[in-house]
């Protein structure tokens, strides 16, 4: 048996290809935000996460400039050693402040921060319960860890998860790990009845609050204040790479905890620390985080608009509340492909979610918003998308095709 053998067994791709359907690694040539160029044209971009639409302003951009002429291209070594920065730590100590922490702990990527924190805390004394939707760096994280005991319950089931927390030995050591907005679905944790099943059963809560921060909360900090349980939940960690316009992560609670992780978590000691322009970035997009709060009132009325308007033509958005996150389900694969085909021919964007990421019955398209959209562009899309469901037949509203 050839190790490489299982390589052969890409049906699937080249079937998609064959017929033009193949929707992935699609080449950028150009970025604005909410407007890219993909394929030799413009097109309007509803497919990702730079929420607050910084990635193209041009205070980030100066000061990532700025950080590269000072510090180079790469720190060409691990936080552990001989690659922490000043900016490192300047950011860590601003991060902490602004999340209302004692302290924070940055990581080069976000799925290598909860990758390193999980599988640093998870050990064969403890017990951790994942929401059936949790990012999959949660599912990497708990497994790579010393042979902690995994509990999934059903997604954002209350219910189950007390089940599962029944059932559990007293005498382990207990963490609840969830995302605070799902970032297929667009909903959002129950976090209150999370919080007392923790105290009921004397459990640790860690909240992913990657799509939460920058985008929810009075000042920002996510769902966990958006909800007011800030101080309830002993870990949160969030990403750069969304509403921070950059690239990394972090993990913020206790300075004890973030101490021991600092020595512990495999994916910081043995990586290459964040670039200097990265980090310079994410320093600049939280400065302004804190003082244009406006960019987030605007990015949540854009959300609002596409999902009110959506659900007018007859489309499914699921649970999909609060957030810029819109799925639109067509609870078919082939559909999904066509329906994003579709949209593509026609200037508009969007991921499609189709099986083994979730089964066949929820196969979506995932819509995302910016703050930097014009109701003009969401209007454009809104109707290129109403032309192509009535055209698949996939809208709960019968319309003649215009």
């Amino acid at each position: 048996m050839d190790i490489f053998e299982k390589c052969t067994h890409t049906e699937r791709v080249q079937e998609a290809k064959a017929h033009g359907l193949y929707p992935y690694f699609v080449e950028l040539t150009g970025n604005d935000g909410p407007v890219v160029s993909m394929d030799g044209r413009e097109m309007i971009m509803i497919g990702s996460n730079n929420y607050l639409g910084l990635t193209h302003d041009p205070r980030v951009i100066e000061a990532a400039v700025q950080a590269t002429r000072r510090y180079g291209t790469s720190c060409s070594g691990s936080r552990f050693l001989n690659g922490t920065l000043d900016i490192h730590v300047e950011l860590e100590e601003r991060i902490a402040r602004f999340m209302g922490r004692e302290a924070a702990l940055i990581f080069s990527t976000g799925y290598q921060t909860n990758f390193g924190v999980l599988s640093a805390l998870g050990h064969r004394n403890d017990i951790l319960f994942i929401d059936k939707s949790d990012h999959a760096s949660i599912y990497a994280g708990t497994r790579a860890g010393h042979g902690a005991v995994i509990r999934r319950y059903k997604h954002n089931d209350m219910d189950d998860l007390e089940r599962v927390l029944q059932q559990s030995e007293a005498d382990k050591g207990k963490m609840i790990v969830s995302d605070s907005v799902f970032s297929m679905e667009g909903d959002i944790v129950n976090l209150e009845r999370m919080v007392e099943l923790a105290r009921q059963y004397n459990a640790r809560v860690y909240l992913d609050e990657a799509h939460g921060v920058g985008v929810l909360g009075a000042r920002g900090r996510g769902c966990a204040e958006y909800l007011r349980k800030e101080k309830e939940v002993d870990l949160i960690m969030s990403t750069f790479s969304k509403s921070f316009a950059s690239l990394g992560g972090f993990i913020t609670g206790e300075e004890y905890i973030i101490t021991y992780l600092k020595h512990t978590a495999g994916s910081l000691i043995f990586s290459a620390s964040p670039t200097p322009a990265a980090t310079a970035a994410a320093l600049k997009s939280l400065e302004i985080i804190e003082k244009e709060p406006e960019r987030r009132e605007n990015l949540l009325k854009n959300g609002d608009y596409m999902r009110r308007e959506l659900n007018n033509i007859g489309l499914d958005t699921g649970k999909s509340s609060l957030t810029p996150i819109v799925p639109i389900y067509v609870h078919d694969d082939l559909k999904t492909f066509q329906f994003w085909r579709m949209l593509f021919e026609n200037g508009v964007y969007t991921n499609p979610v189709v099986s083994p990421a979730v089964s066949p019955d929820n196969a979506m398209l995932r819509t995302s918003y910016m703050a930097t959209h014009t109701r003009e562009h969401l209007d454009r899309c809104l109707e290129v998308i109403d032309k192509a469901a009535r055209k698949l037949g996939i809208t709960d509203i019968q319309k003649e095709t215009a």
